[in-house]
């Protein structure tokens, strides 16, 4: 009953409607979420739109699947049509598109538009990716809470246009409604503000018609929408897409939900988070148990990026929730614990030993890297919900990345922080050898309200490079067979939707 109310929905009866017939059931724009396209791969990508011309209230579409038109140029202009058709915008897909565009050339840029009867969607830009490109420019993004600020560094990005977005999770936030205007918490020798400058759209989000809607808020923000519609993304999803801090099938707070009411929580937000990503694989469900295929591999040129998967496949978290740090305990050492799962293991092992590119790239959606938040002479407390909470696993991938692969590049999110950190072979050793770098991204939006243990405790922390917790921004990586370069890119206020956005700092791996 469950699966088919989740997957299937009313649409049995196979009713369809034509593009020619739409405008009389369509009575307003439904292209509010704007288009997104994703997944590049060298021959094709996926194109993304939802119809939704009510998309607050469920999406406010007539019953039925609907027939979408779409055109793909060659140039800006718009002269050099490529490919023209109709795909079908399914009712049990809350009417959104993943269309497969498929026979596309290698490293090249295409245009792209949906319309329904007289309704046109905006034009989008992709690319496809190559292998043989002799440089890229790639962007990294995460963490965007609704409430806690506007999405300026979106637009910033936009104009920059880079060949993929990587996007590693956060992208909603489950949370009930905050209220307007602003808070302070008080810190030893420091008075931190923060503001909520716009509201959520209900209370704590549980079931699909909840986070439908919530996407469609996130995604109804302009700003989102044009860095969509500049460049392809890859996603994967972090945490709050479903429930703070979950792991596999435990939510965070096991005695509020049980593990078959979490298990249909997860079901629906994984159905709505396909819904709202140009993704290609819709989840899969056996009995009430689903799963999302989100890692995989893709070649950028110089760069080959490993897009990684932390949630759905690690142990739960061990040792206490103390935040930021929890004291360490025996539990944390098990071997057996697992981050990625042995499937996952298996397969980046693999992918990084067969690489032959220039720079090997883990997209990881937290902190590979150690940080330390106990003095040196003080029991050790780190972030369990991190790499830090996961030894073994992360030791096992660290003696992968020391024997043999070119160039290790960890890139993250999570922590609402920008940090520039060096990768030991021994991570609580700094004497150890260097085998990598770690760049971690700041939130787009999203307070950092450990900011003030951040910079109390960087000293403890000499593996760190660059650290600026208390801005709001993204970073972009320029990449080619002779160098690294990362640029963190700042937004001066986080609480005006046209803020300017600067350079923060710049890095190369070659000088770190």
């Amino acid at each position: 009953m469950i699966s088919r109310r989740l997957f299937v929905g009313l649409t049995g009866i196979g009713l369809v409607i034509p593009s020619s017939l739409a405008r009389a059931q369509i009575r307003s724009n439904p292209f509010t979420l704007g288009v997104a396209s994703g997944s590049p791969r060298e021959d094709s990508v996926i194109l993304w739109t939802r119809l939704a011309p009510d998309p607050l209230q469920g999406g406010g579409m007539p019953a039925g699947d609907v027939e979408v038109r779409y055109r793909v140029w060659e140039d800006a202009e718009m002269r050099r049509l490529v490919r023209e058709d109709s795909v079908l915008a399914p009712e049990a897909d809350a009417h959104s598109v993943h269309l497969k565009l498929n026979g596309l050339k290698p490293g090249r840029e295409y245009w792209y538009r949906f319309s329904v009867g007289d309704y046109e969607s905006n034009v989008g830009r992709t690319r496809t990716i190559s292998r043989d490109a002799k440089s890229t420019k790639l962007a990294l993004a995460s963490c965007q809470n609704w409430q806690s600020g506007f999405f300026a560094a979106y637009a910033d990005m936009a104009a920059w246009a880079p060949d993929c977005v990587i996007h590693l999770g956060d992208y909603i936030y489950e949370g009930g409604v905050s209220t307007l205007g602003t808070r302070q918490v008080s810190k030893p020798g420091e008075l931190q503000t923060f503001q909520t400058v716009r509201q959520h759209n209900s209370a704590e989000i549980t079931t699909l018609w909840d986070y439908r809607n919530r996407h469609a808020l996130y995604k109804s923000d302009p700003s989102l929408q044009a860095a969509h519609a500049a460049s392809p993304w890859i996603v994967s999803m972090d945490d709050h897409e479903v429930d703070n801090n979950w792991a596999a099938n435990v939510p965070q707070d096991p005695w509020a939900q049980t593990q078959l009411e979490f298990k249909v929580r997860k079901l629906a937000a994984f159905k709505a988070w396909y819904e709202h990503m140009p993704v290609e694989r819709p989840p899969t469900l056996s009995g009430i148990e689903t799963s999302l295929q989100m890692y995989g591999t893709y070649r950028f040129g110089p760069a080959q990026v490993n897009l990684l998967d932390t949630r759905q496949h690690r142990s739960d978290q061990v040792c206490g929730s103390g935040f930021p740090g929890q004291e360490t305990c025996v539990d944390r050492d098990d071997p057996s614990r697992t981050l990625l799962g042995k499937e996952q293991e298996e397969w980046l092992t693999n992918a990084l030993k067969q690489s032959d590119a220039k720079f090997n790239v883990l997209a990881s959606q937290i902190w590979m890297a150690p940080y330390r938040f106990s003095a040196v002479d003080a029991p050790a407390r780190v972030n369990m919900d991190a790499w830090d909470g996961y030894p073994a696993a992360r030791s096992r991938l660290f003696e992968t990345i020391s024997n043999g692969v070119a160039n290790p590049v960890v890139l993250s999110g999570d922590w609402h922080c920008a940090a520039a950190m060096t990768i030991h072979a021994d991570p609580n050793n700094v004497r150890s050898k260097p085998i990598g770098h770690e760049f971690a991204g700041t939130s787009i939006s999203s307070d950092c309200g450990w900011m003030h243990e951040m910079d109390q405790l960087r000293d403890v922390n000499p593996h760190v490079r660059h650290l600026n917790a208390r801005q709001r921004g993204y970073c972009r990586f320029d990449v080619s067979n002779r160098h690294w370069t990362t640029t963190y890119r700042i937004v001066d206020d986080p609480y005006n939707p046209n803020s300017v956005c600067r350079t923060d700092k710049e890095l190369r791996t070659h000088e770190m």
